[in-house]
């Protein structure tokens, strides 16, 4: 199935983008689509050279029924399934050098610049403007770890939790130039126990039930350890002894707890009203050199379910969109629309799917609504126009990876261990489900590098050898931290080429924060370049075995 590839039907709506900020984007209306394939990312153009694989991460097709993403794309790891005009890549921001522009900013003034909070002041100024869509509501989360107790749980009493997980290979990693972290909030009626307790109100114990049983659900798991929870208070044997007690591990459920009681447990797919709240931020860099999250977003990434479809509806989705696609093919070459055609299908709106934009984010077939905000000209958080949020919305609505669109509650360090803010220190580089090798070390031999275009020299020389083989020993006694964060060099530099990106306003060319033009970027794709060889395509699953390390030392 090949719908990750196709050009979207954008529902138009009024946006309010230009009553929020003064400077409009560069290279398009507020009104309008620049790049019809946007939801094709920059990674997508990586030249393979027949044997570099990074493309496994999002591409995958699974037979298992009761997994319920049915995209089943594996095919897209050994080719370029891009329409005429997608064969052409648009993310020219890869192809800038931005050396002087970057020297012309020194440490002092980047390290002032991502130190400063431009996420308080985000609600108020949304409100001000009468903005009708989703507010961030999260106290304090400028103080990354801060704004939670040792669980997770937002100290303001928002219902926001945050949990520890492992970064995806290998955009999202520290060293090739974003922090981030992944926080999630069911709805209120998971959060409390009325009818068992007899008051209304929060309760603690049916919310650590209520998400301990989420997440065995999402990884398809029959029981799971989970912080401590009174069964009486949500008037349930949770742990199948019999008893009422006080318990630390639950045996999956067919239904919810407390007053989410009515809610089936579907195996892999979320609640109705399951919303994340995703911060990307700039890498930070203390005074003695260690790296951490910035109080300075880069962006503030918002989902929410806003639709539950089960396993038969999205299977009716997926095959609707399948049979789109292939109409939309046609046997005869087609002459590309800005160039001299290489190739690719045709790119026709009328038989491809599309995403409703609401003027406060988008939506997807799949029932999943995605807003984010980001950075202005002067670094206040904006509303993100249609054409940038396309840039989010293709990976969660058109890989075969994801579980339910989701990509990092799937990779949570299992059970009660993982209920806190993201914490890489210590944590052992464990391997995926089905696999032996630790992940990150899995991704250095079937990628080159430590990044998908293989252009991160830092990484190279820290965990390959002179003949370009990755160290296996050093490697392995590493832990995530260690892998994956840069120097403070490295940190510093990248912060200045993304800064000089917010500058410009150029997030719909690129928002990869490159200094130079990285050598093993496609600029044009050649359609009789041989695919990708069987041996260097892989099955791989997202989710991680943490049972295969030392959980001691995760935390």
């Amino acid at each position: 199935m090949t719908f990750s590839r196709p050009f979207l039907a954008i529902v138009l709506a009024t946006s309010s983008v230009a009553a929020f900020a003064g400077d409009e984007p560069s290279g398009m209306s507020l009104d309008g689509v620049e790049n019809h394939e946007a939801v094709i990312p920059p990674q997508c153009y990586t030249r393979t050279e027949e044997r570099f694989n990074p493309c496994f991460t999002c591409h995958q097709s699974y037979e298992d029924e009761k997994r319920p993403n049915y995209m089943r794309d594996a095919k897209l790891q050994a080719e370029y399934d891009f329409s005429d005009f997608a064969m052409t890549n648009r993310w020219s921001n890869l192809f800038r050098d931005r050396s002087d522009e970057v020297a012309a900013i020194s440490d002092e003034e980047i390290l002032e610049y991502i130190t400063e909070d431009n996420y308080s002041a985000l609600a108020g100024r949304l409100e001000s403007m009468g903005w009708d869509g989703f507010i961030p509501d999260l106290d304090d989360l400028h103080l990354a770890g801060g704004a939670f107790d040792e669980h997770g749980f937002a100290r303001d009493g928002s219902g926001w939790v945050a949990f520890n997980y492992k970064p995806l290979p290998s955009t999202f990693w520290p060293t090739n130039g974003s922090t981030d972290d992944v926080l999630l909030r069911l709805p209120e009626h998971f959060r409390q126990a009325s009818e068992c307790s007899g008051e209304g109100g929060y309760s603690v114990d049916a919310y650590r039930a209520n998400l301990a049983i989420l997440e065995a659900a999402i990884k398809d798991l029959p029981e799971i350890t989970s912080l401590p929870v009174d069964e009486n208070a949500v008037c349930a044997d949770l742990d199948g002894d019999g008893e009422r007690t006080v318990v630390t591990r639950i045996q999956r459920p067919d239904h919810y707890v407390g007053d989410a009681s009515e809610v089936a447990v579907a195996s892999m797919l979320y609640p109705e009203g399951t919303q994340f709240l995703h911060t990307v931020r700039y890498v930070g860099v203390t005074e003695d050199g260690q790296i951490t999250p910035t109080p300075r977003m880069k962006e503030v990434r918002y989902m929410k379910k806003l639709a539950f479809h089960d396993r038969d509806e999205l299977r009716e989705i997926y095959e609707g969109s399948e049979e789109g696609h292939d109409e939309g093919h046609d046997d005869g070459d087609h002459e590309e629309e800005h160039g001299d055609g290489d190739h690719g299908h045709e790119l026709d709106a009328d038989t491809l799917p599309g995403f409703a934009d609401t003027g406060h984010g988008l939506t997807n077939d799949f029932g999943w609504l995605v807003l984010g905000f980001i950075e202005d000209k002067q670094g206040e958080l904006r509303p993100q126009t249609k054409e940038e949020q396309l840039f989010c919305m293709g990976c969660h609505s058109t890989i075969g990876a994801t579980i339910d669109q989701t990509f990092a509650f799937p990779r949570k360090v299992t059970g009660a261990d993982g209920w806190g803010y993201l914490d890489l220190k210590g944590m052992k580089d464990a391997p995926n489900v089905g696999e032996v090798d630790g992940e990150i070390l899995t991704y250095f031999k079937r990628v080159g590098g430590g990044s998908e275009f293989r252009n991160n020299p830092e990484m190279q020389a820290r965990w390959f050898t002179d003949d370009a083989e990755v160290d296996r020993d050093k490697v392995e006694a590493a832990d995530v931290h260690t892998l994956i964060t840069p120097s403070p060099e490295r940190a510093l530099r990248l912060n200045k080429a993304y800064r000089v990106i917010v500058e410009e306003q150029s997030f719909i060319h690129g928002r990869d924060a490159t200094v130079v033009p990285p050598e093993n970027v496609i600029e044009k794709v050649d359609a009789s370049e041989p695919p990708l060889p069987e041996e260097h395509q892989y099955n791989w699953d997202i989710r991680l075995d943490w049972s295969q390390v030392d959980r001691s030392s995760e935390r």
